[in-house]
């Protein structure tokens, strides 16, 4: 048995003999057996993981932690415990963090077996079965009704009145109508193979029979397991800008280590010291806190989120937002409402929003129609049916025409249910007088019209008029219906000849309240929003416009024309491109590495499974959490709680927030340990005694870095952050004057503390080591505040808006005045107590370091510096 790809090219005879089966009666027991055998089971892919021990090794093999480790190993050998054991619980730390997150990162395929339906009735020797959905093979006739999900892909031979919502799969918002006898061209996007239904979609309405092509692996579910699978998820922008960062700085320490040890053996300084205060000083120089500061600034920032309904899956990605130039968005629930919506109403008095207002005979007749033409039945929940009909009945009961009340008095006696050859519904309803109301596509009924309803009566009906109003309407967006009626004699009179027209009514799902705020707030912060959707190319232009996505002239980019460009011409329209409609899952993927071929970040929101793929491969994937599968939600870095684009807005300026944080904890962090290095190197030049010892450098170390770096993390956004473009991919973390920054204001505080250490020894004080201990530490205080802001002064933020980094400062500054007071500390530290005068003076002398940051932020807001 040959399998042909292009099953719905075939018509139902032909899709049958290929198969080798008779669709009245089905396969035999045994030859379903022999085709599972040789088909397999019917299931989605399984992930291939790796392994928990591969999962935690990787976690160790970045440079920066390797840097870590040496540096735990040599702490403890030159007989510092406590300081080993903090960075070893920061390694691990991360370790554990890191293999939580890759764990989790690899349920996205398990979360497709999800979808697939545990039973499905076939039929199999001529009787109906209900079998196990994963024995399913190529050649059952599986039989479906509504509320069913599709069990595998089937080529349909029988059908009545069946229509299958297949968003997840293509992203069209109104259930697809399926006819058996429909054919299409091999090319043919999913969403037009009417005879077709999908594994993992729902069967909304009617009933069906269809053979089984594909099963398992081998469905449209499947393939787009497949490419889940092979998507792979890059390093965040954070992660390889710390990548860099710690081999740079590890090649710098080993180098100023070297130099200060060869320095002081050619001042005579006795070897072993000179060897404790270079490891000293090497320890010191890493900034072991750095990961635990990324990691607990980004799950604050986390914390964060959720209030804003944004639920965080991979910590790095809260970073990644910030540097998102481009944010390729679904449609379909994510700009809109996923809820067809009752917009226009053209009849013969004009245009109108909704219902015509007034008690005319054309509003009653209207009215009436819509509540009493459709299958929508009420449940515990609220309506239940076809999207399209609960949008007609909601529009009929907000304008007082109530289903149950006009049922009970013109119940249903007889109905013509919707086909594709017809493309109308028609019921009829008893009362006084029967009455058939009729809906559906506008050249289908206006055919069938021979008058049109208006205030006066029927009046003559200009049929091309009334296709060009539904042609126009349909050009906007809306999904156009002809509604009509007819008053019967009987019963038995023909209900579809003959008709009156009432009205052509438009629908939509309408874009969400805050979408069109949330597109322009991504244009001012410098980021592209562009349309990625399966739907219908009118649609997508319509909402696309009315969000502020294109303008009036936008090209809409169309799957099958995406399907005939190469790469390379991909590559270079895909900037110019903000619409794309009709495209499958696979093309989503190739939009979204094509833009990230042309140096964009790329975030990709989404809720369906069609989505999946490119969420995986984005820099970073927006799932919803309220509308959307299961599936997307795996496969996403950031869920957002509420469905709202509007929450993506505010996760990027927490993004950027975060980064800024991250970035001022550096600057802060390498700016003083450049001090530290500084007053160690200087020294010997300037003829100074070897200013601190061992201990002093590890306890400034753990001070400084520590309660002061962390309470970075809650500093709050500046105010231009949202008028910034995004960060350019390959920016060092170094950019914009940090480097620069981090080399002048690192001398100031070796100088300031250099300065210290000769006013006490030209004052024979015996306490100058004390005192370029202390000098030191107040610098790197008096630093922390002054990098709160990139540009802002400190005093148009406000001293007092951070009020962690106070506790925090006030924390280290009464530890540093316990080190030098307590006699029982005294010991351990060399150090002596203070005057009030020293004291002072080790105050005041690093306020020099606050003014000289503070005219560095004044010359950078004139654009004077850093350029």
């Amino acid at each position: 048995m040959s399998v042909p790809c292009s099953w719905h090219t075939l018509s139902a005879a032909a899709a049958a003999a290929e198969l080798n089966v008779d669709p009245a009666r089905g396969l035999s027991q045994r030859a379903a057996a022999a085709r599972l055998a040789e088909h397999g089971p019917n299931l989605l892919p399984a992930a291939r993981r790796r392994g928990p021990a591969r999962l935690l090794a990787a976690q160790f093999s970045d440079v920066m932690i390797l840097v870590l480790i040496a540096a735990a190993v040599v702490a403890a050998l030159v007989g510092e415990p406590v300081d080993a054991a903090a960075i070893a619980v920061i390694i691990i730390l991360n370790a554990v963090i890191g293999f939580v997150q890759d764990y989790r990162a690899g349920r996205a395929l398990a979360a497709l077996q999800d979808l697939a339906a545990p039973r499905a009735r076939v039929r199999r020797g001529g009787r109906v079965l209900e079998v196990d959905a994963r024995a399913l093979v190529p050649g059952d006739v599986v039989l479906l009704e509504a509320g069913d999900i599709v069990p595998a892909d089937l080529r349909l031979v029988e059908a009545a009145g069946l229509t299958v919502n297949e968003a997840a799969l293509t992203g069209e918002s109104i259930p697809v109508v399926k006819a058996p006898g429909a054919r299409a061209v091999a090319t043919a996007p999913l969403g037009e193979r009417r005879n077709m239904a999908f594994k993992g979609t729902t069967v909304t309405r009617g009933r069906a029979a269809g053979l089984v092509v594909a099963t398992g692996p081998h469905t449209e579910l499947g393939r787009i397991a497949a490419l889940l699978e092979t998507a792979e998820q890059g390093r965040t922008p954070l992660q390889r800008r710390l990548a860099r960062f710690g081999r740079r700085l590890a090649l710098a320490v080993l180098a100023v280590c070297a130099l200060i040890f060869i320095a002081g053996l050619l001042r005579g300084e006795a070897p072993l010291l000179m060897f404790l205060t270079a490891v000293s000083l090497a320890v010191a120089a890493i900034p072991e806190a750095l990961p635990a500061v990324v990691t607990i600034t980004l799950a604050l920032g986390a914390r964060r989120m959720v209030g804003e309904n944004a639920l965080v899956r991979r910590l790095p990605a809260v970073e990644t937002l910030g540097s998102v130039t481009v944010i390729c968005t679904d449609k379909t629930g994510t700009l809109t409402e996923n809820a067809m919506r009752l917009e226009k109403v053209c009849s013969a008095a004009g245009e109108h929003d909704g219902l015509p207002s007034g008690d005319t005979l054309p509003g009653r007749a209207l009215g009436t129609a819509l509540a009493l033409s459709n299958d929508v039945q009420r449940g515990a929940a609220g309506w239940v049916g076809d999207p399209t009909e609960i949008a007609l009945v909601e529009a009929a009961a907000a304008a007082g025409y109530d289903k149950a009340a006009l049922s009970a008095v013109r119940p249903r006696i007889a109905e013509r249910p919707f086909d594709a050859a017809r493309q109308c519904m028609t019921t009829v309803h008893g009362g006084e007088s029967p009455v058939a109301y009729t809906k559906g596509a506008p050249e289908a009924v206006l055919g069938r019209c021979r008058a049109v309803l208006t205030a006066a009566g029927p009046a003559p009906l200009e049929t091309a008029a009334w296709l060009a109003r539904a042609e126009a309407l349909a050009a906007r967006g809306f999904r156009v219906l002809a509604v009509a009626c007819r008053e019967l004699g009987s019963a038995d009179e023909p209900p579809e000849q003959d008709l009156l027209l009432l009205a052509l009514v438009a629908l939509m799902d309408p874009p969400r309240a805050e979408a069109a705020a949330a597109v322009a707030e991504c244009r001012r912060a410098g980021i592209t929003p562009v349309m990625i959707t399966g739907d219908h190319p009118g649609t997508a232009r319509a909402v696309a416009r009315r969000v502020g996505i294109a303008g009036e002239k936008a090209t809409v980019l169309l799957g099958e024309e995406l399907a005939t460009l190469s790469g390379p011409a991909l590559r270079e329209r895909v900037l110019d491109i903000a619409v794309y409609a009709r495209v499958a899952p696979a093309q989503k993927l190739r939009i979204v590495e094509a833009l990230q071929e042309r140096g964009q970040v790329v975030a990709m929101t989404g809720d369906g499974v069609n989505d999946a793929p490119a969420l995986k491969q984005a820099d970073i994937g927006v799932a919803m959490g309220r509308g959307g599968t299961e599936v997307a939600r795996e496969a996403a870095d950031l869920v957002l709680l509420d469905d709202n684009f509007a929450t993506i807005v505010a996760a990027v300026k927490e993004g950027r927030r975060l980064y800024d944080n991250i970035r001022k904890f550096i600057k802060y962090t390498m700016t003083s340990n450049a001090g530290e290095i500084w007053v160690l190197f200087l020294a010997p030049f300037l003829g100074l005694p070897l200013p601190l010892l061992p201990i002093h450098i590890l306890w400034i170390n753990l001070l400084t870095d520590g309660l002061p770096g962390l309470a970075l993390a809650a500093e709050p956004a500046e105010g231009d952050v949202m008028a910034r473009p995004p960060r350019p991919l390959k920016e060092s973390v170094f950019a914009h004057g940090m480097w620069q920054h981090i080399l002048w204001c690192g001398l100031l505080i070796g100088g300031v503390s250099l300065a210290a250490q000769a006013w006490a020894l030209a004052g024979h004080d015996a306490h100058w080591q004390t005192m370029v201990f202390t000098t030191l530490v107040f610098a790197q205080l008096a630093q922390v505040f002054a990098v709160r802001g990139e540009r802002q002064s400190l005093f148009a933020q406000g001293v007092f808006s951070n009020g962690w980094l106070l506790g925090a400062a006030g924390l280290t500054a009464a530890l540093q005045l316990a080190v030098i007071y307590l006699p029982g500390v005294q010991g351990v530290f060399k150090t002596g107590a203070l005057t009030v005068g020293e004291l002072a003076f080790c105050l005041a002398l690093p306020l020099l370091v606050l003014v000289a940051v503070e005219v560095e932020k004044a010359l950078l807001r004139r654009g004077w510096l850093y350029r």
